[in-house]
């Protein structure tokens, strides 16, 4: 029996449904690690994760069994043996499961037990429960396998440890949220270790698939809790980890242990890679935007950029009667400082058109929200149009703050194919405006210095629709505001709960009335990358048309 062994944990970005080239970045993989006895690849890695419904097509299910089968063959060369998630049907069950290969065969299959059923996932309705898994053995090592959300209850783990495990390699798919690293390793990975006295392998995937975005961050504990490896965050990673055989069991080497991003770098990074993975793989050749002299839009070029590079990015000032002269400024100044390309488009004789083609029906009323938006509508057509004769995906740039409430026109400013900033509350945007001026991020490919004016910052928020608009008009101050939108949304308060917390009653009222009313607007915004437990769309999914008031 050996008393040494070396695990790679390849920490991957993965293409939902290119199965042939997730399976040629396995391979990739195997041959950077051919002086290692095992390499872990994330859950479901050969289809993609999540696939969601397309795992229901029984030609996918075919193709990766097929790629799998050749993936095993490929193991009859030199270099480790290789543990792979994929779907398998047994007995006409469609399975989320990870097959070890090795000596030109698949040599085992383990199936996931507990199957998560809460905000994002929904594998219940994908897949079947496998039983109770045993251990694999590789070099005559007794390895517990369980995938992802079998680590998040005890049984898995314990009944693989009473099997005779003597350590655990668990490949996941966890969606990055804010402040889910300490929960991982704190709540989750040491418990089962200790509960156990078995080390624990984490593996995760990283990059962005629509909505979701991961993290990576994969890691090491033993028995004792204790951290041996620590991967990064935010970046693709093959890296080898050494293990030895002790009197006491199996213990990981102390290897390197990287330090993660911090808030609300991480935030930003979420951003950056989930937009840039959802622009290359959809084949844009970039992202044109609205570039208003405000922090949103500005925020958003910021990330485009480093995203994507800045020859990528295409920002468009379109300016009405009520834009004033110091939001030309301040967009020109971010356009400069960020590199990006910069057109100035003026929407007065589109305005100008409108008002003529309605007047005859607008006849004996006065101007209101509808001439309002009209604005915001042009604009959206325009960018559009934009997009649709150049090929650029247009981005929105709405926060959360404003999405909550309903502070955005729809078919106007929320037109649009991605919007990184939409589970992003208003203060956030300016403490990740505020963190870029002093950073570049790790993973950026945008200048150094600061991007975004200072001017920028420090003005009173407006959507300079009429004469000396400002968002606090119509809008609590966004320090008020943001906090009673936590307690409403984040954490399902009632009325009387935020209310108790010092808020002024109608106030809260009013916002709860407001959230509920603009559900059926959020359910035609377009996409943008989960940050919080409690995203639109993915984990917060409200009917449109209901009574209830909590207060």
């Amino acid at each position: 029996m050996p008393d040494t062994l070396k695990i790679a944990l390849a920490q991957l970005n993965q293409s939902v449904g290119d199965i042939p080239g997730n399976a040629q970045g396995v391979l990739a993989a195997r041959q950077r690690a051919r002086g290692t006895d095992l390499i872990v690849f994330p859950e479901l890695h050969l289809i993609g994760y999540p696939p969601e419904d397309l795992i229901l097509k029984p030609s996918l299910i075919e193709r990766a069994a097929a790629e799998l089968q050749k993936l095993a063959e490929a193991s009859a060369s030199d270099g480790p043996a290789m543990l792979v998630g994929s779907a398998f049907v047994l007995d006409g069950a469609l399975h989320n499961g990870v097959a070890l290969l090795d000596q030109g065969r698949i040599a085992a299959v383990r199936l996931k037990h507990e199957l998560p059923n809460y905000g994002t996932f929904d594998e219940m309705r994908l897949f079947q429960p496998g039983p109770l898994p045993e251990p694999v053995i590789v070099r005559g090592t007794m390895i517990g396998v369980p995938v992802c959300e079998d680590i998040w209850q005890p049984e898995v783990c314990r009944h693989l440890a009473d099997f005779g495990a003597e350590m655990f390699v668990c490949i996941n798919g966890s969606p990055y949220e804010i402040n889910k690293d300490a929960l991982r390793i704190e709540g989750v990975a040491k418990r089962r270790a200790v509960d156990t006295g078995l080390p624990l392998a984490y593996l995760n995937r990283v990059g962005g698939q629509d909505e979701l975005v991961f993290d990576g961050a994969s890691f090491v504990v033993n028995g004792d809790g204790a951290l041996a490896v620590q991967c990064r965050d935010w970046e693709e990673q093959v890296v080898e980890t050494a293990w030895t055989k002790t009197a006491q069991g199996w213990r990981c080497d102390r290897g390197t242990v990287e330090t993660l991003a911090t808030h609300p770098e991480d935030i930003y990074c979420a951003m950056v890679l989930s937009l840039r993975d959802y622009v290359n793989r959809n084949g844009f050749p970039g992202v044109v935007l609205g570039l208003s002299g405000g922090i949103d839009s500005a925020v958003c070029a910021a990330i485009a950029a480093d995203a994507l590079g800045p020859d990528r990015v295409w920002g468009v000032m379109m300016p009405s009667r009520f834009t004033s002269q110091e939001s030309l400024d301040d967009a020109a100044a971010c356009a400069g400082a960020l590199g990006i390309r910069y057109t100035v488009m003026p929407i007065g004789v589109a305005v100008d058109g409108f008002d003529a083609m309605l007047g005859e029906a607008f006849e004996g009323t006065n101007r209101d929200l509808a001439e309002e938006n009209l604005q915001s509508r042009i604009r959206g057509t325009a960018l559009m149009a934009l997009s649709n004769k150049f090929g650029p995906m247009l981005m929105t740039t709405g926060n959360k703050s404003e999405m909550s409430v309903g502070y955005a026109t729809i078919y106007g400013d929320m037109a649009g194919g991605y919007n990184p900033l939409k589970d992003a509350y208003k203060m956030t945007v300016f403490a990740i405006a505020r963190w870029r001026n002093r950073h570049v991020p790790r993973i950026g490919l945008g200048p150094a210095g600061p991007v975004i004016p200072e001017n920028v910052l420090t003005k009173p928020p407006t959507a300079e629709l009429r004469a000396d608009q400002r968002d606090s008009d119509s809008l609590p101050p966004y320090e008020v505001l943001d906090p009673i939108l936590l307690g409403l949304v984040e954490h399902d308060k009632s009325v009387e709960q935020v209310v108790a917390e010092g808020f002024d009653r109608q106030t809260v009222q009013r916002i709860e009335r407001l959230l509920h009313l603009a559900e059926y607007k959020r359910r035609q915004a377009p996409p943008g990358v989960k940050l919080t437990a409690r995203n639109f769309g993915r984990d917060r999914r409200y009917p449109i048309t209901h009574a209830f008031r909590s207060g």
